[in-house]
């Protein structure tokens, strides 16, 4: 599968099949701290990715109104 990363962007290949968690893992990244959309829609955490898949890793932004 192809994986999108951000922050700085580049793209990698990742063997398939795994889950989320997994993946992520894999990658060292936290869970809590990124948004992971697999075929433009946001993906959970259990959900199984394919090689087919193009899995985006985003980082999660926090902002507020002043």
């Amino acid at each position: 599968m192809r994986v999108v990363l951000r922050n700085p962007k580049r793209e990698i290949d990742v063997p398939a099949p795994r889950n989320v968690s997994h993946l992520l893992r894999d990658l060292e990244i936290v869970p809590e701290a990124v948004l992971v959309i697999r075929n433009d829609t946001l993906a959970t955490h259990d959900e199984r990715l394919s090689d087919d898949d193009v899995v985006e890793i985003r980082p999660v932004t926090s902002g507020g109104a002043a």
